[in-house]
């Protein structure tokens, strides 16, 4: 190989990575992000601070049910991982202590420069299934905000 030609394929190789960097759909490591709903490289925050960001989500929303802590946390880290990667229409399950979840979101939607989804939590205790509905929009820096 001469160094030309090795020189030439590294320049390919990199003009090829910055044309890929501006793609919007990237994998998140758990089964790839909604095209356009950002990527993980793109977070900087923590994930208590995405969950913080969606004020008790859909869940608190559900009059009757009083979730413990742990559940809570169980149940909007389900709220957040199907706004962010779900496809439309899967569902997001989530099981806590003699309770559990599903998280539905539907298909993206754009708001001026934001994306926005709808989205259902239905919550089930002793056989007793409650449903919430909401939508929330993605925030530059990654987290979801509820529109009210």
């Amino acid at each position: 190989m001469t160094r030309a030609f090795a020189s030439r394929g590294r320049i390919a190789v990199v003009a090829s990575g910055v044309a890929l960097a501006g793609c919007g759909t990237t994998s998140s490591g758990q089964g790839g992000a909604v095209a356009g709903l950002g990527a993980a490289s793109t977070r900087v925050a923590s994930s208590a601070t995405y969950i913080e960001a969606l004020q008790g989500g859909v869940v608190s929303r559900l009059g009757g049910v009083d979730l413990g802590k742990s559940d809570r946390q169980r149940a909007l880290e389900a709220e957040y991982r199907a706004l962010e990667a779900a496809p439309g229409g899967q569902p997001v399950a989530w099981q806590g202590r003699g309770v559990s979840g599903s998280v539905v979101a539907a298909a993206p939607y754009q708001v001026g420069s934001q994306n926005c989804r709808q989205y259902s939590h239905t919550v089930t205790v002793k056989s007793q299934q409650t449903t919430a509905r909401g939508a929330a929009c993605r925030n530059s820096d990654g987290s979801w905000t509820p529109l009210t």
